[in-house]
């Protein structure tokens, strides 16, 4: 099965658009692919990207799950510092529309030495740094600790990001937030990613998770960067909240 069939069968969605990203190389891809799609991408992303709607979705729906989930955050915040002490919250640079970087936020859901026992890990054991090279993932990752394990599967470690979200760094459905070394993995399709603001969730999200290799989830970031539509974010948004309610998390 091609990484095109593939993410017709698990999506099922369709969308269009483009804007512009900060290299003279990806500005001239992006202009050559609008020349080429401008018809669809007028039609499908006009009123929902170009005017605002989709901004105006995120602020209002970012708001809402604030409001609704406010009451368990003191409960959080516990648990985390029973389970690891401060900090609580983990910032890392993340890029975002256009080339730019944000402090994308999370509940730090690591131990306070992760990047040490990554290396230290990397280092000592084949398997799992094949595994990382292909997936930037590990499954069995020792630098989670168990409150964080709870988060991930619930994927409540990115509830802070609906703060980015309200803040415009990112979107309620988009890509996948990239760490800026990760941006050589993306090559040309690194014009669709700096299209659009990363999102909370997206299409890879809910077409497989941390199943997926990296390659196809840069397939999967690139296929909804390039055809964004309301409909497609819709059903992007109810498939996340099966996926929240099956704990089928990023862990």
């Amino acid at each position: 099965m091609s990484m095109q069939d593939m993410t017709v069968e698990l999506s099922g969605l369709s969308y269009g658009g483009f804007d512009r990203v900060d290299a003279p190389m990806v500005r001239e891809h992006n202009r050559s692919i609008s020349r080429a799609d401008g018809r669809q991408i007028g039609q499908q992303s006009a009123l929902y990207v170009r005017w605002g709607f989709k901004r105006i979705l995120d602020v209002v729906l970012a708001s809402a799950i604030l409001l609704f989930l406010l009451p368990a955050i003191p409960l959080i915040l516990m648990a985390l510092i029973i389970q690891d002490g401060s900090p609580i919250m983990f910032r890392q640079n993340r890029l975002g529309k256009g080339g730019t970087t944000f402090p994308c936020l999370k509940f730090r859901s690591m131990c306070r030495d992760s990047e040490a026992k990554l290396r230290s890990l990397l280092e000592s054991c084949d398997e799992s740094r094949m595994e990382w090279s292909v997936t930037q993932k590990l499954r069995r990752d020792p630098r989670i600790h168990p409150v964080g394990a709870l988060l991930r599967k619930s994927s409540i470690d990115e509830l802070p990001q609906l703060i980015n979200v309200l803040k415009g760094e990112m979107s309620l459905v988009g890509p996948r937030p990239m760490l800026p070394e990760q941006a050589p993995m993306y090559g040309e399709k690194l014009c669709g990613y700096g299209s659009v603001r990363p999102g909370l969730t997206g299409l890879w999200q809910v077409s497989g998770r941390s199943a997926l290799t990296f390659e196809q989830r840069v397939d999967l970031d690139y296929t909804y960067a390039t055809r964004v539509t309301f409909l497609g974010d819709l059903k992007i948004l109810l498939r996340t909240v099966k996926v929240v309610f099956q704990f089928d998390g990023s862990c």
